[in-house]
């Protein structure tokens, strides 16, 4: 549905049993819907109700409830949540408005417990919460693949230089089997004259010298076959030697590689799983303590809508306010109906007030675990691929070198086998030898070892040359791998930049919205709410790195009119709640939150004046489609009266 149908659309929500809620439906105009009344009437629920519909899971299922659902309808679409209590946990199911609602419940859904809000109460680095919804993730990937693609054309060019430096030694062998060569031609020249001066003064026995050509032609031919043979077991040698190397090579690298434990994963992966029902478990128990604690705060000012009847009622009936209230400093306990002093409640609110602290702490801690367990877990998975991959070449490299194997020792066979042959031949030769041809046949022999030597020779010099030719093939290749190492270090500086100018413009819009925003609340004292990024050098496992922080700084007016630079910690907890919440209304701005999310919803506005609340109001509702705000009665009178009213029940 597009921005413009969801403006003109009118929503309709049903509720049932969630928070303080057990069944409600009504409906929203577009624009401003201001939820007026007291503390404790379910405003708060209602709210959650809202932002569970669009996939939050800031939502509680009501105490006495194992059920629970929203039904939110915009136009023609509709969108329903479904919760069911399983033991300690709240499992959600259905079809949300967002599919990731994590940019809403940081921007447009400003709760008191907004992540947002508290961060800057705390005082925290403020650089994971801007940045959260820029795709720097993607970036770091981008950077992670191209250092290793950097990495390993390091590993060619290191290779090239090798293959480089035993270039002038491969030449030299070349020179020296060229001259080799040429030495035995000339040899085998002369040889071949003398048969043929000692064939032209020879005219008898015809026959035999015939047998002898054959034979010893045929000595030729099998001492070429064994050649031959020689050189492709020398062959399958050289490739046996290069896998043999490889495998060190890969055995070394399995072995720097950190050994990851059997079911490591599958442990981070449960913990993550176990970390997450905590978080949610977590938030429950501090919806419900915020309930509580705002109940009986209404109930200890007397605020609360059933102290208020009781009053009424006893007025009417002529009875005494001290039947209710027994005094300053004692009440009737509207748990169990005793007397209890006010200190004694107060106290137990104030214990309540830390646990919920405590639980919000714990809630953050979980989610930085979390974080730390999701970065653990990409790191095992990654070692584990590598080492998968490192076992896989060595699988191949075993079922290679064992079929290298049994090529060598076929060769051996054949060579083998004609080895016998030619004892043979010679064995013929000698037979077929006289006393008046035995100078032939030692020139014959000795021609046929010179033709031997020479295709020895030949054999070499053509290896010597494909190798040579090899290393120049590759070595033409080194240029284009340093221009592809320039291009990624080009790359990778361009990426790095691009998170500092993403951070850089994130910060400089930051500053300019909660400008924006400062101008509209009118604040006298407080002149400016900046953020400032900054470089520190951070440990990061063993070794430190830089990272970009993110501080907040607030300037400030005295009584005189000087301004001055304060931070967080100094203001006072209304103006850090203030401050919380500029933060987090910029970032509803600069992220174009009401873009995507139909909703805004505005809750704890106590720390506020009537005026300034009402102009903050007007602001935003020229932003967001539905703006829903929960303010208590006399603020909500400062409210434009044309914004529809709504009290729940």
């Amino acid at each position: 549905m597009s921005s413009e149908q969801v403006s003109k659309s009118k929503v309709h929500l049903s509720v049932e049993n969630i928070g303080g809620i057990d069944n409600l439906s009504t409906s929203f105009e577009p624009g401003v819907t201001v939820l007026a009344g007291r503390n404790a009437t379910n405003r708060t629920s209602l709210l959650r109700s809202i932002m569970a519909a669009h996939g939050s899971d800031d939502v509680a299922l009501k105490g006495d409830a194992d059920e629970g659902s929203v039904e939110l309808t915009i136009g023609d679409e509709t969108y329903t949540r479904t919760f069911e209590r399983q033991g300690d946990t709240v499992i959600s199911g259905g079809n949300p408005v967002l599919d990731d609602p994590d940019l809403a419940d940081l921007f447009a859904f400003l709760l008191e417990t907004n992540d947002a809000r508290q961060a800057v109460a705390r005082g925290d680095d403020l650089r994971d919460l801007i940045m959260r919804p820029v795709d720097v993730e993607s970036i770091n990937e981008q950077i992670e693949s191209l250092q290793q693609e950097k990495r390993d054309i390091a590993d060619e060019l290191s290779t090239l230089s090798n293959l480089s430096d035993r270039l002038p030694q491969l030449e030299r062998r070349r020179t020296k089997l060229e001259d080799q060569i040429e030495e035995k031609e000339d040899e085998l020249a002369e040889k071949e004259q003398e048969v043929e001066e000692y064939d032209a003064s020879v005219s008898e026995r015809q026959e035999v010298e015939s047998e002898l050509e054959s034979k010893l032609g045929d000595l030729r031919s099998k001492r070429r076959d064994i050649n031959d043979v020689d050189r492709r077991i020398e062959t399958e040698k050289q490739s046996l030697d290069a896998l043999e190397s490889e495998e060190d090579e890969l055995e070394d690298d399995a072995e720097d590689l950190p050994e990851v434990a059997g079911g490591k994963i599958d442990e981070i992966e449960s913990e993550i799983s176990r970390l997450r029902t905590r978080r949610q478990q977590i938030q429950s128990t501090v919806n419900e303590l915020q309930s509580v604690i705002q109940f009986n705060e209404e109930m200890l000012s007397g605020t609360s809508s059933d102290v208020v009847d009781a009053l009424r009622d006893a007025d009417d009936s002529g009875g005494s306010v001290t039947d209710q209230l027994l005094g300053d400093d004692q009440v009737v306990c509207w748990t169990c109906g005793s007397e209890v002093d006010k200190s004694e409640i107060e106290g137990t609110l104030e214990r309540l007030r830390t646990l919920r602290e405590e639980k919000l702490e714990d809630n953050r801690a979980h989610r930085e675990q979390l974080s730390e367990l999701e970065d653990e877990k990409s790191t095992y998975e990654r070692r584990q691929r590598e080492r998968d991959r490192i076992e896989r070449r060595l699988s191949e490299i075993e079922s290679e070198r064992e079929t290298r194997q049994e090529r060598i020792e076929d060769l051996k066979s054949d060579r083998s086998d004609l080895e016998d042959e030619i004892d043979s031949l010679e064995q013929t030769v000698d037979e077929l030898e006289s006393e008046e041809h035995g100078d032939l046949l030692d020139l014959h022999r000795e021609a046929n070892q010179l033709e031997y030597d020479l295709g020895r020779l030949r054999s070499d010099l053509e290896d010597v040359e494909d190798e040579i030719a090899d290393i120049e093939r590759k070595l033409d290749e080194r240029d284009e791998l340093e221009a592809a190492r320039e291009d990624i270090e080009d790359e990778l500086a361009e990426l790095r930049t691009r998170i500092k100018r993403l951070e850089s413009e994130a910060v400089e819009e930051f500053n300019t919205h909660m400008d924006d925003v400062l101008d509209v609340l009118e604040y006298d004292n407080l002149d400016r709410i900046w953020i400032e990024r900054t470089e520190k050098r951070v440990r990061e496992g063993r070794k430190k790195v830089k990272k970009s922080v993110f501080d907040l700084h607030v300037i400030r007016t005295n009584e005189d009119g000087v301004s001055y630079e304060d931070s967080v910690a100094h203001l006072s907890e209304s103006e850090r709640e203030v401050t919380g919440l500029v933060f987090a209304l910029a970032g509803y701005l600069i992220h174009d939150v009401y873009e995507t999310v139909p909703f805004m919803v505005l809750d704890s506005l106590e720390a506020i004046d009537s005026n300034r609340i009402s102009r903050l109001v007007d602001y935003f509702a020229d932003y967001a489609d539905f703006l829903a705000v929960a303010l208590l009665e006399e603020d909500a009178q400062a409210v434009d009266s044309s914004y529809p009213r709504y009290s729940p029940a």
